[in-house]
């Protein structure tokens, strides 16, 4: 490795890395924000919170990886500019594209190490991070019972304490309605005047010891019994344990395999034959729904109109010349008439053969059209409502699938968008690359979000959807590397207003002539 190649990568990865670090950070922080009213309140401890910021941590790596080259990128080149290094190297006669092609090599790597995220290591940290998001949405808040306030965080049950001493041990005036019988509706109801509440030893259970209290309940009567009356039974205690079992406040682990159709958890492979796949239902139905319509237009039902005429060529007729179908189509009944009989057509439109049936026949028959374009209607309907369906769908595995490879491209062509950017404001620090960088990646992002949506609504082609931030951003870059390259000004604004005056000369010197 070259001196000028062993300077450009130990000038770039410090930044890079630190970069990478604080926008970790910061997309982590932002995304758990998003998270953070279904995750309080429902016993989440440190170690379930790191669990998800691991997770959250590997989904957010593409997207990290493009905001750290460009701003390190903007970073290395404005400090070698500011600095006059890359004036020297230029004026040795080495052009900026190869000052730059360490860091191409080296964003090259990043861009494969991104697509190898989010081929392999982001769709497992999506399925594990989705699953525990679901516990954590199914899960209930912990328990807390307040003085005043009916609690119903046991299953069944209805409580109100009156008062709770500051050991939060002791109680006073309670009530609790059991809503834990088959009819609900009925009175099971405790009321005590004090006692203690506490939970064992391996934390299962919680144990209310009520005292002083009283039981009120309806007695359900038996099914043989018709009276409309009914029992109400009042129970005095002294004492009285009851019983709640915590492992309804427990978090379980749901199955995995549950979350694993989701896109967002499936390999380019995977995704690959879910496209294969949707295609070939959107075909199959394609194909369906053309048989069905051809069989509701291909002939008349001749099985279901008789005694039209007595003559067996007029039988056959009945098929107008309008609607002539091979031998095979013709129902069984008018098949022995042999094909010779086809060549008769005492009826020459299908008014007419309509006509010369009696009224009720005629009935019968618009009924039954009716009703068959009734459900031709229908199933042609639910037909075109389920490949709307597997459209969408299709259209939501298809931009996954190009979203791996976007955000790895993406990588290098921030590289050619932060080093000219940084070679032309000849500024390094956190001060403009920071801005300059930032609003890139904004435009970038917007441009995604803009895409994806398009692309759900069936708006536009997934593939130009999927790809539009980088067919945006390419000519941007094209025009910043040339710029770079030639010591160009951003904006030159004294050329743009030369070139107006001039225009105002010419067009003086016509009005002139």
């Amino acid at each position: 490795m070259k001196q000028l190649d062993k300077l450009l990568i130990k000038s770039f990865l410090p930044p890079f890395v630190v970069n990478f670090l604080i926008a970790l950070f910061v997309f982590i922080m932002q995304t758990l924000w998003l998270y953070i009213d279904e995750i309080m309140g429902k016993g989440a401890g440190l170690l379930l919170l790191a669990e998800l910021i691991f997770y959250l941590s590997i989904r957010l790596v593409p997207t990290v990886l493009t905001l750290a080259v460009l701003i390190a990128s903007v970073m290395t080149m404005g400090n070698l500019a500011e600095h006059y290094e890359l004036n020297s190297f230029k004026s040795a006669g080495v052009p900026l594209l190869r000052v730059m092609r360490p860091l191409f090599i080296f964003c090259f790597g990043v861009a494969i190490f991104s697509f190898f995220c989010s081929d392999y290591f982001i769709p497992k940290a999506n399925l594990k991070f989705t699953s525990r998001m679901y516990d954590i949405r199914k899960q209930k808040p912990t328990l807390s019972l307040e003085e005043g306030i009916f609690n119903s965080d046991f299953a069944g049950f209805v409580m109100r304490i009156g008062k709770k001493n500051s050991d939060n041990k002791t109680i006073e005036n309670v009530l609790i309605y059991d809503h834990t019988g088959e009819d609900k509706t009925k009175t099971n109801q405790i009321l005590a005047k004090s006692g203690e509440m506490y939970t064992t030893a391996d934390r299962q259970f919680m144990i209310m010891n009520l005292k002083d209290g009283r039981q009120y309940q309806e007695v359900m009567p038996s099914s043989k019994n018709n009276k409309k009356s009914y029992p109400f039974v009042r129970t005095s205690f002294k004492e009285w344990n009851k019983v709640f079992d915590l492992g309804q406040f427990e978090m379980g682990r749901s199955d995995e395999n549950l979350f694993k159709n989701l896109q967002s958890v499936q390999r380019t492979t995977q995704l690959l034959q879910q496209v294969d796949s949707i295609n070939q239902k959107i075909e199959d139905q394609n194909t369906e729904l053309s048989n069905q319509t051809k069989g509701f237009y291909r002939y008349l039902s001749i099985n279901k109109i008789k005694n039209v005429t007595s003559d067996s060529a007029a039988k056959t007729a009945i098929i107008a010349p309008n609607f002539r179908t091979p031998h095979s189509d013709i129902p069984p009944k008018f098949r022995d008439f042999g094909d010779s009989a086809l060549l008769a057509k005492p009826f020459t439109t299908l008014e007419d053969l309509i006509s010369s049936m009696p009224v009720y026949e005629q009935k019968q028959l618009f009924g039954r059209a009716a009703s068959q374009a009734r459900s031709g209607k229908s199933l042609a309907i639910s037909t075109i409502e389920s490949k709307d369906r597997l459209k969408k769908d299709l259209v939501k595995f298809q931009f996954e699938l190009h979203t791996k490879f976007t955000w790895a491209f993406v990588c290098l062509l921030f590289l050619f968008i932060g080093a000219p950017m940084g070679a032309i404001v000849r500024k390094g620090g956190f001060g403009y690359p920071i801005l300059i960088s930032i609003s890139f990646f904004m435009l970038f992002f917007m441009l995604t979000v803009m895409g994806k949506r398009l692309a759900d609504s069936l708006a536009m082609n997934v593939i130009l959807a999927a790809w539009l931030p980088c067919l945006v951003l390419l000519p941007v870059s094209i025009i910043l590397t040339i710029k770079g390259m030639n010591d160009s000004p951003l904006f030159d604004f004294a050329s743009i207003f030369q070139r107006i005056k001039n225009i105002y000369k010419t067009k003086n010197k016509i009005i002139a002539k």
